[in-house]
């Protein structure tokens, strides 16, 4: 009976979570623009690059053509000039020769993450105040820089005329330091990607805002970030972030540790991937757990409450009824049609709906990644085997 109990008590939590989760992500007004300003900040764009995928050239290209009418610093870095991403983007410039771009071959790296060691050496090299940090698999709308910079444009505005709109609740709203948003996998091509698409197209943008209902963001989403040279000065710079692996996350955690808020763009990028087998996507899935645990061990401890699959099916097998199986069936169909209307709402897409029954089964299989992220500090990151320290940085194995 009292296991009866407990495991009635979880399926009927695991229910209302879904439920919460689903319905702060339906009034997130996802895919919204905001109208243009005259005299728009100058921006740089740093970009770090590494090998070249078929889709690497349209994810470039789109920031060559975006409708921005102000200035642009394009910086792309590479670490050596025999990556194939060299040639890539010596082909955009010849076909922008307007663009303010420049390809940088970079030096030795400065810590474990290479990325971010990129990231130091353009960094030196950017002109301008405002900064927009971006992996080189990401492809933006037309209209991203406009949107994404707003944030922070408005934000100095507002309180450097001390305007009332810059209060909230009776109180004055902390200054924006960094603006992220949202992405979705544009291109799952096998079926172990539809899985992932799942957890990134249905499940983590809809997590992210169900943690943002209960405090404000303290980490940033790392395929598009923009943040001004104040902020990333105050927290050392990328040099300080040399050795993390969840760079993104730091990044946005020293911010908001500093008092500025994290906002987020109602803009959606696509994120595009070259295919990927049930072992790679199970390894991704795994560092990425890992990664989460450190960086929020309590929170990712119990995430595993939030299962709607788990525990309905667990309460079945420990006590067999027709209430058990009227509970379960109900969790089950709304985890299937959350997950539609989830991937629907970021993607814009219905291709993904025929793979929805592949939710429940990655829910189950979560929940031997969830164990596994506490059974070890090891991780695979671009071919290299890594440990990861309870501090979120790394070190080679």
């Amino acid at each position: 009976m009292i296991l009866n109990i407990i495991f009635g008590l979880l399926a009927l939590l695991s229910f209302a979570l879904l439920l919460w989760q689903w319905l702060v992500a339906r009034r997130f007004p996802l895919h919204q623009r905001l109208p243009a300003h005259s005299f728009p900040p100058a921006v740089t764009l740093l970009k770090p690059l590494k090998g070249c995928e078929p889709s690497t050239e349209d994810c470039l290209r789109s920031w060559f053509v975006q409708e921005y009418t102000g200035r642009v610093q394009l910086l792309f870095g590479v670490d050596s000039a025999d990556d194939p991403a060299v040639n890539l983007v010596r082909k955009l410039q010849q076909e922008f020769p307007a663009s303010d771009s420049r390809l940088i071959v970079c030096g030795p790296p400065h810590g474990a993450n290479a990325k971010v060691s990129k990231l130091v050496e353009l960094d030196r090299l950017a002109k301008h105040d405002l900064l927009v940090i971006s992996d080189a698999d990401v492809r933006v709308p037309v209209d991203f820089l406009a949107n994404v910079v707003e944030p922070l444009r408005e934000d100095k505005t507002a309180h450097a005329a001390q305007a009332p709109a810059s209060k909230s609740n009776g109180a004055v709203q902390s200054p924006c330091g960094l603006v992220n948003c949202f992405y979705c996998l544009a291109n799952p091509t096998t079926l172990a990607m539809q899985w992932e698409a799942i957890a990134i197209n249905a499940d983590f943008w809809s997590q992210v805002l169900q943690s943002q209902s209960i405090k404000p963001l303290d980490f940033a989403l790392g395929a598009v970030m923009a943040t001004r040279r104040q902020q990333l000065t105050e927290i050392g710079g990328f040099t300080a972030l040399v050795n993390c692996l969840a760079d993104d996350y730091q990044l946005g955690n020293r911010i908001a540790r500093r008092g500025y808020r994290i906002a987020l763009s109602t803009v959606v990028v696509e994120c595009w991937s070259s295919p990927m087998t049930w072992p790679a996507v199970w390894k991704h899935q795994l560092r990425w757990a890992r990664t989460i645990r450190v960086c929020q061990p309590a929170a990712y401890f119990f995430s595993i409450l939030s299962n709607a699959t788990l525990w309905p099916l667990a309460w079945i097998l420990v006590h067999p009824s027709q209430v058990a199986l009227g509970v379960c069936v109900a969790c089950w169909l709304a985890r299937i049609w959350a997950v539609i209307d989830l991937q629907q709402r970021l993607t814009r897409s219905r291709k993904y709906l025929i793979f929805c029954w592949l939710a429940l089964i990655k829910d189950l299989l979560q929940v031997a990644i969830w164990m596994l992220a506490f059974a070890g500090n090891q991780i695979e990151w671009r071919g290299q085997r890594m440990r990861l320290r309870r501090d979120g940085t790394l070190t080679k194995d």
